[in-house]
């Protein structure tokens, strides 16, 4: 393998290790929001007991998401200089606030929400979890806004080979941005409502009367179908269309369009065939894909035909990564679709079947939330700045082979260990699960 293979490598397993935990870490803490809510302003020890428990894998969660961060910015000085060297001046303001404005936001009232309960007030507790909820999503918001800026750049011009800023505000608010910072959120709010219910789910396994769980699962389904609902539309749908106007390339490897059309149709199923320039097995909606990019089932939609070669992306991972994160989406809405209905009928808690269901199908927006980011992200290439700067002019010059192989086996060695780690404790704090209730006298 070259350099530019090993160095796009190292940076996939960073980039997909770290972004296990910032949506559980998001979705989580603003789940927690409303559960330290209730114990607030009702005083039930229920609540307040979900609170501390839900807390305590929050902290352990957020931990891991700071360690696994820290590793995945190393490289862009190291692996990737020429990046950095062209995006230098549009990358420090954001990033600058981030850590400004949301990490440090984030990190300071997460220590008073863990060690201040029963020494501040009640509503200054609360406020803290909020400030941490708050924080993390300011903290997406600028990580966002830089990504964005990679898939839909504007406010800059080229000066010498680099970017220069001209526009904060238009880099900032460039075309995707909004579009993917509300789906990114929802996918994280998602997450986090799978998350409190997967947890609930295994508790009530081993026993189904354990109230904080029943309450749990309860919050968990009513705010997983409607974020779930929400990542189809509105999210998904204004997101879909955005990349059929702005990047019309990585549109069609979504939907395995290979030819400009008319009218062109949904791709419900298919593999796509690189040699035929064509999609095999295909099953299809006619029509439906101009009607949901453009309003019009007859608009033409371009094709992989109408763009060189070697600028379209991987049509293969890109095609099946964009229809595995619909059909999980697909998933999960149904998932929590049936949990309202066991809640209507009152059966929530005593359905077993349910329990194992929800356990299972948790882990898979963690695979969501990955397939998303490819889906993004290899949809893009060959550029690491669309349309300005390619990958293969992005890596560093002066980084080798050895040095890439060394830094991927020990950073992978490393990553084998904290994730051993974060599983260990979660399923030992799981198993030990909320604290008791307090005795009645």
């Amino acid at each position: 393998m070259d350099a530019l293979i090993l160095a796009r490598l190292q940076f996939a397993m960073t980039i997909g290790f770290h972004f296990l935990f910032p949506p559980i870490s998001i979705g989580l803490a603003w789940l927690l929001v409303f559960m330290e809510w209730r114990g607030w302003r009702t005083g039930d020890q229920v609540w307040v007991r979900m609170g501390k428990f839900f807390g305590k894998l929050f902290a352990l969660t957020f931990a891991v998401g700071v360690a696994t961060g820290i590793v995945m910015e190393f490289q862009f000085g190291t692996n990737w200089a020429s990046y950095s060297r062209f995006v230098g001046d549009i990358f420090g303001a954001p990033l600058a606030a981030e850590g400004v404005f949301a990490f440090f936001l984030e990190s300071s009232f997460l220590g008073l929400y863990l060690f201040g309960r029963n020494k501040v007030g009640k509503g200054v507790h609360w406020f803290s979890i909020l400030m941490v909820a708050v924080g993390a999503t300011i903290s997406a918001f600028w990580i966002l806004v830089a990504n964005s800026w990679q898939q839909t750049p504007a406010g800059f011009l080229v000066v010498d080979g680099r970017a220069v800023l001209t526009s904060f505000s238009d880099a900032v608010f460039n075309p995707s941005m909004w579009y993917r910072f509300f789906h990114t959120l929802v996918a994280c709010l998602i997450t986090g409502a799978f998350f409190v219910g997967g947890v609930a789910a295994a508790r009530l396994l081993r026993d189904n009367q354990e109230e904080v769980s029943r309450r749990a699962l309860k919050i968990a389904v009513i705010a997983g179908f409607i974020f779930a609902a929400m990542s189809a539309f509105p999210t998904g749908d204004s997101h879909a269309k955005q990349v059929a106007q702005t990047q019309p390339e990585k549109f069609a490897a979504f939907e395995g369009i290979y030819k400009t059309q008319k009218g062109a149709p949904l791709v419900a199923f298919g593999i796509p065939n690189a040699a035929e320039q064509r999609l095999d097995y295909a099953i299809e909606i006619p029509k439906l894909a101009s009607l949901l990019a453009f309003g019009d089932p007859e608009a033409e939609v371009k094709g992989m035909d109408a763009f060189p070669k070697d600028e379209l992306p991987p049509v293969g991972l890109t095609f099946f990564s964009f229809h595995t994160m619909v059909m999980l989406g697909l998933l999960f809405i149904g998932t929590m679709a049936l949990g309202l209905l066991l809640i209507w009928r009152q059966k929530l808690d005593i359905s077993r079947w349910y329990h194992r269901l929800v356990l299972l199908v948790a882990p898979l927006t963690l695979v969501a939330s990955q397939v998303g980011w490819i889906t993004a992200e290899v949809g893009r290439q060959p550029w690491s700045v669309y349309r300005l700067l390619k990958t293969a002019d992005s890596v560093s010059i002066t980084v080798g082979v050895p040095e890439l192989w060394f830094s991927i086996a020990l950073i992978g060695l490393m990553y084998v260990l904290l994730g051993g780690l974060y599983i260990f404790m979660l399923v030992r704090e799981v198993k030990h699960g909320p604290e008791k209730a307090p005795e009645v006298a």
